[in-house]
This record gives structure tokens, C-alpha cells and sequence, in this order.
């Protein structure tokens, strides 16, 4: 999959425009029995509902005047005791799996607000009053299609997820890192960035993207954690919108290249990287991704196989993918997929087959 035609289709007919609004899908039995037995489905204090039932608000600017488009929002006092305990107990749950014995030190210090995308997500700041140290996380509705894109990055991916659903209501936890599109203004030239392990990271991510068909990571979507090394830095970009789990009918929509707000970085592979180069370090993500789905195969399999009776798209774009990858693999693997989850899953065979023969235990399996 290489990254030297991405300014031709990029020309070309809106590639990489997701759509515009995107229906929530509601969490079916089977994905809630799921939940339940792994751990995410938890008895929540404060619902998703209660917050929205605030008094007013006011926009949150940044530090140069613009608006954020975050909202600060503020509740009457016969309501706040209620829905500050119980976000403060939530902190608990995500943290210390529910114990409360250090809570008396925490509180709420703002509620936000988000009126822009699909999710309308409540921001909590949880701050420590003896050190002024604060965190946050987020409550919003629970979708079915982030939570099958949340349980894939869990299973998948490099990185670790928490989060908790409770009936309609879904509890993310905060994703440490530096907005894409802000690492874009304030870092990407800087002295200190090492160029090229940052192209490696974002061909990694490209790869990962496609593999479990992630679509929407336009810049603004991912964040860039660095980490200082021995003598240099290490960079890891992170998914953190799940919406668009695997539900777009465009190809390109699941591959962060094709996206013009993230052309800085696609740039950057190209000067800094060569044909050689990426390939390898798609090779090298290929694995590890392998070796990720030997290490959790049955939990793997036991979302797939939810996934694939469930709803998540539209019949028009299950037809369209099928129609692209086939075109895109030069085979007829997705003829008979008959849903999102479905093409999700060949996919994965698609991308990792030749990986998977790489691990002795998985061999058997590889044709399951």
C-alpha cells in the first residue's frame, strides 16, 4: 500500500470526505452479553441522560480567542451534589476499579461540552484539591459502532483501552497526547522532532487504520504521545474517535494518508522515507498485529462473530467496500459478505494471512 499516488486521488473525486452524519447504532443483546463478560458492562452512577439536563453554559476559547467548540456547562445546586458524587465515583471505577477510599480528596472541577460531531460528548476535569493536579474523561452515548472501534483498538493496537458501558451510556477514559493537527502547527518543524521516526510511526498508523478498517483519522482525530528514548524520541499516534469504526463504503475513507488534513504528514513519509522503507514498516505493523490476534484470538473471534450479525452501516456501503477491496486485493474474498462486521473480519484475513502462517499455533487456524 504505498503512499507516492496519495496527491492524484487526493485531486480527484472528494476521496477523503467521510460523511457528514453519521447514525448512532443501537448495542444489540449479543454485544451487550459481550460487555458483560469482559468486564465493560458496569453499574454506572451518573447516566449519560443526567448531564444533559443543565441550566446553562458558556463557550471554552483557547488562549489565542478561538472558539474551541467546547461548551462550559453549569447545573442547579438541587442537582450538582447528585451528579458530582457520582462522577467523582466513575473516576473511581475507571481508575481503582471502584475503590472509593481516596475520593475524599477529589472533586469535579468542570463539566464540558460538545456540540460538534456525532457523539455529544460530556468532558469531566476530576481535580486532586490537595496538589491541584487534575485528569479527565468522557461520558457519551453508547454506540455500537465505537464500541466495536474501542474494542478492536483494545485488541489490536499497540495501546490499551478503558472504558465502561451501562445501559446507554458509555465511559471513555482520557488519551494522553498532542492533537494531530496541533503537532502539525507547533511541532512538526521543530528542531527536536525526529522527522523520521515520526514517518514511521504514521506509516504504522496508516497500516493499523486499514487492517481493522478505522476510517475518519483526519488529524484532529489522533494524538501524538511522545516519549523521550535513550538519545532521541519515539512517537506514538493514537486513535482517539472510535465513531467511524468500519462503517464508510470508501476505501481511502480507512486510510489516514488520503485525508487532506493530514497531508503534512504524509509529506513527510515521502521525503524522509523510501519505497524500501515503508514497506517494511507495513510489513513490521502486519506482525505485530499477527501476533496480537494469536494472543487473543478467541475474544477476537467472539467479537467478530457478534459483529458479523450485527448493524453497523448501510447496505450501500457494505456494496461499495466490497466492490473496492475486491478491486484493491485483486480477488473476490468479499463476494459473499452480507455486513460491515463481515468485511471487517476478511479483512483481517486478507491483511494478516500471510503473518498468521508465520505462527506455528495459528496455522490450523488460518482458514477458520
Amino acid at each position: 500500500m504505498g503512499f507516492v499516488n496519495y496527491k492524484n486521488e487526493l485531486a480527484g473525486n472528494e476521496p477523503g470526505k467521510p460523511s457528514r452524519k453519521k447514525p448512532m447504532f443501537a448495542v444489540s443483546t449479543p454485544l451487550r452479553s459481550y460487555l458483560k463478560q469482559h468486564g465493560r458492562e458496569v453499574k454506572l452512577p451518573v447516566a449519560y441522560k443526567d448531564l444533559l439536563h443543565y441550566t446553562y453554559s458558556f463557550p471554552i476559547k483557547d488562549k489565542h480567542g478561538k472558539d474551541t467548540l467546547w461548551e462550559s456547562v453549569s447545573y442547579d445546586m438541587r442537582e450538582w451534589n447528585y451528579i458530582r458524587d457520582g462522577l467523582i465515583r466513575i473516576y473511581a471505577i475507571l481508575k481503582t476499579e471502584g475503590d472509593l477510599s481516596f475520593t475524599k480528596h477529589l472533586d469535579v472541577a468542570r463539566i464540558d461540552f460538545c456540540t460538534f460531531g456525532n457523539s455529544h460528548p460530556f468532558r469531566i476535569r476530576i481535580v486532586n484539591k490537595f496538589n491541584d493536579n487534575y485528569d479527565h474523561y468522557y461520558i457519551k452515548v453508547a454506540d455500537a459502532s465505537r464500541i466495536y472501534g474501542l474494542e478492536l483498538e483494545h485488541l489490536l493496537s499497540p495501546n490499551r483501552i478503558t472504558f465502561f458501558t451501562h445501559h446507554n451510556t458509555l465511559v471513555e477514559e482520557h488519551i494522553p497526547g498532542i492533537p494531530g493537527d496541533l503537532f502539525i502547527k507547533n511541532y512538526l518543524e521543530a528542531a527536536d522532532t525526529n522527522k523520521i521516526r515520526l514517518a514511521k510511526e504514521f506509516v504504522k498508523f496508516n497500516e493499523r487504520c486499514f487492517v481493522r478498517l478505522l476510517g475518519d483519522m483526519r488529524s484532529y482525530n489522533f494524538v501524538v504521545d511522545i516519549t523521550p528514548d535513550i538519545e532521541d524520541f519515539q512517537y506514538r499516534i493514537r486513535a482517539i474517535d472510535f465513531d467511524q469504526q468500519s462503517f464508510e463504503g470508501r476505501r481511502n475513507l480507512y486510510r489516514p494518508q488520503f485525508f487532506k488534513e493530514n497531508i503534512a504528514y504524509v509529506d513527510l513519509t515521502l521525503q524522509h522515507l523510501n519505497k524500501d522503507s515503508i514497506e517494511q514498516y507495513q510489513t513490521e505493523e502486519r506482525t505485530l498485529m499477527a501476533f496480537r490476534l494469536a494472543s487473543s484470538r478467541y475474544r477476537v473471534k467472539e467479537l467478530l462473530d457478534i459483529m458479523t450479525r450485527d448493524e453497523i452501516s448501510t447496505t450501500e456501503k457494505i456494496d461499495l467496500i466490497k466492490k473496492e477491496l475486491n478491486t484493491f486485493y485483486q480477488n473476490t474474498a468479499f463476494k459473499n459478505c452480507h455486513s460491515m462486521g463481515q468485511v471487517v473480519k476478511t479483512n483481517l484475513k486478507q491483511s494478516l494471512r500471510k503473518n498468521l502462517l508465520l505462527i506455528p499455533k495459528l496455522k490450523s487456524n488460518t482458514e477458520d
